[in-house]
C-alpha cells in the first residue's frame, strides 16, 4: 500500500453513479447466466483468508522484501498455491516474470547552486530541496542550466492544455508546480476540479519535462496540493532509491530530477524579480507562457549504484470460448522487510499491507478454479513485487505485459482488506472513472450495499497503487477499498478502526497479524471483486474510461488497433 490508509467520512457528494445492466437478470452474448455459482463464492472463506495472510505475514517470511530470502519464501509459496489450484503458469511456461530493479542512493553532501544577476546561493539537501537522478550512473550533473518557470508542466490535448507550448527547454531545468489546474481554481470544468488527475502526479512531470528534453526537473512543494508536508519530501526521496532499469540505463531521463521547498522556490522567484503567486494564478489558466527565469542552476550527483533481481508471480487460468482475452486480478506480495538498525522488533511484516491482499488473490483465484466449465474469457492473477518502492513490479509488467494489453479486458486490485467486519458499503478509489464503476455498483446493489467515492481525491490516491500501471497503458482498472459503515457499530466505529491502523500499525513492524480480526468484511469485498471478474470473464464487452478520462484515448486507440487486426 503506497500511499496512507484514510478515514473516509459518510458518503459525501460524487460521481453519479450509472448502472449499465442489472447484475442478476443480464445474459451476456455468448456468455450465459452472469450470476456466479453459489459454491464457487464459497470458496472464498475467512478461515482460509487467515490462515494464509497468516502465514504470509509471520516472522519466517521476514518481511517480504524484494530480493531477499523472503521474496523466495513468498514465490515459492504462491506458485506452489496457485498449482494446488490447478491453474497453469501464467508466463508461458513460467510462473514468474523478472523485474530488473537498480538501488540508487545518492550522496547527500551536494548542493544545488543557483545563479543570477544578483550572484549566486547554496540551497541545502533536505532542507532547501531534494534530488536525485534515475540515470544508472555513478555520476550525473547540471552545470549552469538555464531555468525556465514552465507553470503546471503538464501537455495534455484532451484539456486543450500545453504549458511547454512556444518554448525550448531543451538542456536547460524547469520548475513547476504540483498538482494540476484544477486543483488549483476548484473550477470542475477545468481538468477534473479537485480530484487530481494523471497530470498533477509528480511522476508523470518528471517523465514529460524528459519528452521536452529537459535536463532539471525542480517541482515547488506545497503541502495542500502535494497531499504531504516537506518532511514526507526528504524521508521519502533520501537514501537508497529504487527503480526500473530500460535499455538505455535510463538515460533518456532527465539528468537531475527533485523538489524545491516552498520558501526556497520564494527566495529564487525573488532574485529573478518575478512574483511566484502572480505567475501561479496566470499558470491555471490555459493560455499561461513559459517564463525564462534568467537563472541557472549547477548540480552533481554522485550515487551508489546496486542491481538485483525480483519476481512478480503470474498465474492463468484459460477461457473456455475467447482464452485470448483476459481479465487481471492482482496484488502486491512485497513489504518492507527487516531492519537491523531497530531495537526488538526488526521485521515489518506487512500483515494487512499486503499479506490480506496477496491472500485475498488466492482466494478470488480458487473461487475461478472451482468453477466448471472455466468462463468464456481467461483470467490472470498477477501477485506483482516492489509495489512499496513505487509500483515498479507493476510498472515492470505494464511495459512488458505477459498477454497482450489490447486483450486485457481490465484489472482488479487488491491492497489492503478490511480486517474490522463487515460494511454496509464498499469505497472505489478513482469513482466515476471508468465503466467498471457500474459493475462494481450492481453487484453491491444486489447485495443491499451501498458504493461510496474516496472522500480526498485531491490528494491522488488512485495513482498510488498498482492498478495505475494499467490504467496509464489504457486499461480500465478498479481499485477498491473497504467502507467504513460497520453492519452492527456503525460509522464511527470504522473510521476508528481505520485511524487506529494508519496511526499504530501502518508501514511499522506492529502491522502484524491479529487473531481478533474480523476478516467476514474482507471476504465480503472479495466475493463483490468476483463477481465483476466473473461477469466480465463471462461477457463479450469491452469496458471504457469515462468520457474525457486522461486514460480514455489511450484505451481506445489500442482497441481500433485490435480491431484492424
Amino acid at each position: 500500500m503506497n500511499r496512507s490508509a484514510e478515514s473516509h467520512p459518510p458518503f459525501r457528494r460524487g460521481p453519479a453513479i450509472v448502472l449499465i445492466l442489472p447484475l442478476l437478470a443480464v445474459v451476456a452474448c455468448g456468455g450465459g447466466d452472469l450470476r456466479p455459482p453459489q459454491d464457487a463464492l464459497d470458496r472464498i472463506d475467512a478461515t482460509d483468508l487467515a490462515e494464509r495472510t497468516r502465514t504470509l505475514s509471520s516472522d519466517e517470511f521476514e518481511g517480504r522484501a524484494p530480493a531477499s530470502r523472503g521474496e523466495e519464501l513468498t514465490v515459492n509459496y504462491l506458485t506452489d498455491a496457485f498449482a494446488d489450484l490447478g491453474l497453469s503458469p501464467g508466463n508461458g511456461d513460467s510462473w514468474t516474470q523478472g523485474v530488473p530493479l537498480v538501488s540508487i542512493a545518492a550522496d547527500p553532501s551536494m548542493k544545488l547552486e543557483i545563479e543570477g544577476e544578483g550572484g549566486a546561493v547554496e540551497l541545502e539537501y533536505g532542507i532547501d530541496f531534494m534530488a536525485w537522478t534515475k540515470r544508472v550512473i555513478d555520476r550525473t550533473s547540471i552545470e549552469d542550466s538555464e531555468m525556465v518557470f514552465v507553470g503546471y508542466g503538464v501537455v495534455a490535448p484532451e484539456y486543450g492544455w500545453n504549458d511547454y507550448e512556444g518554448v525550448d527547454v531543451d538542456g536547460k531545468t524547469v520548475v513547476l508546480l504540483v498538482n494540476d489546474p484544477g486543483y488549483a481554481t476548484g473550477d470542475a470544468e477545468r481538468f477534473n476540479g479537485r480530484s487530481m488527475t494523471y497530470y498533477g502526479r509528480w511522476t508523470y512531470k518528471y517523465e514529460e519535462a524528459a519528452r521536452q528534453g529537459a535536463e532539471g526537473v525542480l517541482i515547488i512543494h506545497d503541502t495542500g496540493p502535494a497531499g504531504y508536508p516537506w518532511d514526507v519530501v526528504r524521508g521519502s526521496w533520501s537514501g537508497p532509491q529504487f527503480g526500473l532499469v530500460a535499455d538505455d540505463a535510463n538515460l533518456s531521463r532527465a539528468a537531475v530530477e527533485g523538489w524545491l521547498t516552498q520558501e526556497a522556490a520564494r527566495e529564487l522567484f525573488e532574485r529573478a524579480d518575478l512574483d511566484l503567486d502572480a505567475l501561479a494564478e496566470a499558470a491555471a489558466t490555459p493560455d499561461f507562457e513559459a517564463v525564462e527565469m534568467g537563472l541557472t542552476a549547477s548540480l552533481e550527483i554522485r550515487n551508489r549504484v546496486e542491481r538485483s533481481t525480483s519476481n512478480n508471480v503470474v498465474a492463468k487460468l484459460e477461457g473456455s470460448e475467447r482464452p485470448d482475452e483476459f481479465v487481471v486480478y492482482m496484488a502486491h506480495w512485497d513489504h518492507l522487510g527487516r531492519d537491523p538498525s531497530l531495537e526488538g522488533d526488526q521485521i515489518y511484516n506487512g500483515a494487512l499491507d499486503n499479506a490480506t491482499g496477496t491472500a485475498g488473490l488466492i482466494e478470488v483465484a480458487q473461487a475461478f478454479a472451482s468453477l466448471d466449465p472455466p468462463p468464456a474469457r481467461s483470467v490472470l492473477f498477477l501477485a506483482v513485487t516492489a509495489e512499496e518502492q513505487g509500483l515498479l513490479g507493476s510498472a515492470h509488467y505494464g511495459e512488458n505485459p505477459v498477454e497482450p494489453l489490447d486483450r486485457t479486458v481490465a484489472a482488479i486490485n487488491m491492497d489492503g482488506l478490511n480486517t474490522f467486519g463487515p460494511t454496509n458499503d464498499i469505497t472505489v478509489v478513482g469513482l466515476g472513472n471508468s465503466e467498471l464503476d457500474d459493475y462494481l455498483t450492481a453487484a453491491a446493489e444486489a447485495r443491499g450495499r451501498t458504493v461510496r467515492p474516496d472522500p480526498e481525491p485531491e490528494k491522488g490516491f488512485f495513482y498510488r497503487s498498482d492498478h495505475f500501471n494499467f490504467a496509464r497503458q489504457g486499461v480500465p482498472a478498479l481499485y477498491t477499498d473497504a467502507g467504513i459503515d460497520h453492519v452492527e457499530r456503525g460509522e464511527e466505529y470504522g473510521r476508528r478502526m481505520r485511524e487506529e491502523y494508519t496511526a499504530e500499525r501502518y508501514h511499522k513492524p506492529s502491522d502484524e497479524y491479529d487473531e481478533s480480526w474480523d476478516l467476514e468484511g474482507a471476504v465480503g469485498d472479495l466475493r463483490l471483486m468476483f463477481e465483476v471478474g466473473y461477469r466480465l470473464a463471462q461477457e463479450a464487452t469491452w469496458p471504457n474510461w469515462r468520457e474525457g478520462n486522461e486514460f480514455r484515448a489511450r484505451r481506445d486507440s489500442m482497441r481500433g488497433e485490435a480491431a484492424e487486426r
